[in-house]
């Protein structure tokens, strides 16, 4: 991986995002409208929470016994992990539920309930994508995985040829391998990257903190069920897998088509590690929304699907990206720069999938070299 360090983007026209900064400012001030949750966000927040354990209580207080429920029931507790990932730990680990870091440092926590890490997903998402969305070598969600390739710098595979097909069931392991490997394998990581010392943490209370959730997971989702439910390990697996399968799905498939679209760019820095864009600038050209007049599919995703206005204000609770939207898209449109947007998630997922397709085809110079 590239060191973040070593890039700096331009400081060109940085009066577009002055100008959108005092807009969204100003639309905040003038209604009197505070920025971070509100009681729709708060109302959320439980309703998620519910989604996930209302399931498990009723599954531990053995409410539901038969076999094929019990699955079902996993299922539905697979739609509370992502819920909760997408709108309740997402706005607080950004720093925009509430204007008191310990309320979004309590609830960013929400994350290793789940049995992942807040401190790492910070790092990666916060840091990494946020800050170098779609550079190659440096954002980690379009970092080489062998069977998938995210950007047309990556390293090409012959496999890769149908990962436009095979793309969709791997989506679904995310969470899975997460909690169970990719927590640990990332702390290392950032620890040898320096991304640990970077972030002014301590890396032994981050471990500590780390193996502590991580225990507290295990204890409520396989050792309780294991003593209290009349079922295998076997049984207790598949009901696992189901439910981070349902809600890694969820997640990648929200995430991905936002920069992994037809129309996607990929802008690499100059030799000195100079971009050719502001960071603004570089969001607009990186990043894509979707369905956005969907209010239901807006209000459970949480507001991901402006992810246009997410990356340029991620302090923002995602409950007024909405209303900002349309200031965002005016003021691109003044100053002449792209706003992306798919009319609908089925387009969204179409166009990832092409693309997808796209950069499974071997690239010109190495089919020239055969």
């Amino acid at each position: 991986m590239r060191p973040a360090t070593s890039i700096r983007f331009s400081a060109n026209r940085a009066d577009f995002f002055s100008t959108l900064n005092h807009r969204v400012n100003d639309y905040f001030k003038s209604n009197n409208i505070s920025r971070y949750a509100n009681a729709e966000m708060k109302f959320k927040t439980v309703f998620m929470y519910v989604l996930f354990f209302a399931p498990y209580i009723l599954l531990m207080t053995q409410t539901v016994t038969q076999g094929w429920a019990m699955w079902l029931l996993t299922l539905v507790m697979g739609t509370g992990v992502a819920g909760i990932g997408l709108s309740v730990m997402h706005d607080a680990n950004h720093g925009a539920y509430s204007n008191k870091s310990w309320v979004n440092n309590l609830i960013g926590y929400s994350l290793n309930v789940m049995g992942a890490g807040a401190f790492n997903w910070k790092v990666q998402h916060n840091v990494l994508h946020h800050t170098y969305t779609n550079i190659h070598d440096v954002d980690e969600d379009i970092s080489p995985r062998g069977i998938l390739r995210m950007s047309p710098h990556g390293n090409w595979k012959a496999i890769h040829k149908f990962q436009h097909l095979y793309a969709w069931f791997f989506y679904g392991l995310m969470t899975f391998v997460w909690v169970i490997h990719k927590d640990f394998a990332r702390l290392i990581r950032y620890q040898k990257d320096g991304m640990v010392k970077k972030q002014k943490a301590n890396l032994a209370a981050e471990w500590a903190i780390l193996i502590a959730t991580k225990l507290i997971y295990v204890g409520y989702i396989l050792v309780l069920p294991m003593l209290v439910l009349d079922i295998t390990f076997g049984q207790w697996f598949i009901g696992f897998f189901s439910m981070h399968y349902v809600a890694g799905f969820i997640l990648a498939v929200i995430f991905q088509p936002a920069h992994v679209i037809d129309g996607s760019e990929y802008p690499l820095p100059d030799a000195e590690g100079k971009m050719e864009n502001s960071w603004a600038i570089h969001q607009l050209h990186t990043t894509t929304n979707f369905a956005n007049k969907s209010r239901w599919f807006s209000w459970y995703v949480g507001g991901l699907n402006f992810q246009v206005e997410h990356h340029l204000f991620p302090n923002v609770c995602h409950v007024h990206y909405r209303k900002i939207s349309s200031i965002v898209k005016q003021t691109a449109e003044e100053f002449d720069l792209p706003y992306k947007a798919e009319p609908t998630f089925s387009g969204a997922l179409m166009g990832h999938a092409k693309l997808l397709k796209e950069l499974g085809k071997r690239p010109a110079m190495q089919v020239a070299q055969a």
